[in-house]
Formats: C-alpha cells, sequence, structure tokens
C-alpha cells in the first residue's frame, strides 16, 4: 500500500478551492442577509471539518513515516556497516548502546534514565560522567564527523514537567546533551540537535525515554 504525505501547502490550497466554490455559490443568493450569513456559517462549519480531517490525515501519514525510517534504522543497525569488524569505541560505556550503520557511520543510543530525571533536562552527575566518556571517544576516533543529537520521550502526556509538549521537552533534552558536549571540546558547528518525542517508541516507555547520537560517516 502506497502512503501519500498531504503538505499543509495542499490542505490550505485544498480549503481555498472549498472556498472559492462556495464564493460563487454565494453570490447567487441575492441580498438576502440572513441567507447569506446562513451559508456563511454553513461554510465555515464545513471548513473547519475538512481541516480537521485533512491534519488528522497529514499527522497520521507522518507518524508512518517516522516508524518506517526508525524501522530502517533498526535494520541498518543489524546489517552493520560492511568491512568493519564491529569495534566502535564507545564499548562500556555506562547507559549507552553504539552500533554501526551501513556507510560507516554510527549510532549512540544513551538512556534518558541515566541523563534525566523525570520531566527534567537538567543532566544527571551520572550523565556527565557517561557524556565525559562519549565526548573522549568522539575527539580521539571521530574528529570531524557530523553529530546529530535527537531527542526522544515515551508517550505520558506532559502534566507537571511545565513543558507544553514532549516534542519540546525531547528538544531541550537534546540541547542539553549539545551544550555538554560543547563545553567538552566538541566544535559547536559540527552539530545539530532533533526532536522526535514520542513517535519513535523502544519496546518499553523506559527505552523510549533516550537520546540518540548519531555520528556521520
Amino acid at each position: 500500500m502506497r502512503t501519500f504525505l498531504l503538505s499543509p501547502s495542499a490542505s490550505r490550497r485544498a480549503l481555498a478551492l472549498a472556498g472559492g466554490l462556495m464564493a460563487s455559490f454565494l453570490v447567487g443568493c441575492g441580498d438576502d442577509p440572513k441567507q447569506r450569513v446562513a451559508l456563511l456559517e454553513q461554510e465555515n462549519q464545513e471548513l473547519r471539518g475538512r481541516n480537521s480531517q485533512l491534519e488528522s490525515q497529514l499527522n497520521e501519514a507522518n507518524a508512518q513515516r517516522a516508524l518506517l525510517e526508525d524501522e530502517r534504522a533498526n535494520l541498518e543497525s543489524r546489517l552493520g556497516a560492511p568491512g568493519t569488524s564491529g569495534a566502535t569505541g564507545f564499548e562500556g560505556i555506562e547507559g549507552v548502546d553504539a552500533t554501526n550503520l551501513v556507510g560507516g557511520g554510527v549510532k549512540l543510543n544513551v538512556s534518558g534514565d541515566i541523563l534525566f530525571d523525570s520531566g527534567r533536562v537538567t543532566l544527571r552527575n551520572e550523565a556527565k560522567r557517561t557524556l565525559d566518556s562519549i565526548a573522549s571517544v568522539l575527539k580521539s576516533q571521530y574528529g570531524g564527523r557530523m553529530l546529530r543529537i535527537e531527542g526522544h520521550t515515551d508517550s505520558d502526556p506532559i502534566r507537571k514537567s511545565g513543558w507544553k509538549t514532549n516534542e519540546r521537552l525531547g528538544a531541550e533534552r537534546a540541547l542539553a546533551v549539545e551544550e555538554y558536549l560543547i563545553s567538552k571540546g566538541i566544535p559547536n558547528d559540527s552539530m545539530y540537535i532533533a526532536s522526535f518525542g514520542p513517535s519513535r517508541p523502544k519496546g518499553t516507555k523506559k527505552d523510549s525515554r533516550r537520546v540518540e547520537i548519531l555520528i556521520g560517516n
């Protein structure tokens, strides 16, 4: 089955077309104000319903794409990079699961429960020791590589932490990791952050709470 993503601009064009058709219909309604108001209210209600439907379709398509991308990354991790021994240099670091990717990249899966307390974006002491070890390997073995730091959360709704969405929480956590690595000598211009919130879950909520560091080839 093929999945088509409907962009926000396409949604707006569809709504604009619907509005144009309704406007053409209103021209033939004469000058009866009550009739025009009733038709405009009907148009507004229909457009709102259509907009809600299109947004739902867009969100569903984006979620499907995220799952497919995660599945691809998992397959790449299982295959491993051709011609490599499998050693990454990050073996033995607490809370870190390192895998080779096809093409020579490396993905680090860093446990969120080691990095942060629940709902927080301040690094724990254990996190600093883990990130110190990661920074040391990055500088000694992966100098000049581009790093993408991704924040991932579980699917529990935000209630007490003050963050509006899990996506914002994930972004702040990724930023906290990036800033700490900068303080340890990793060049700022070699890193960027991304947040996926709960859109790429693992098998459990605990495993879903994580920061992933993708090292380019």
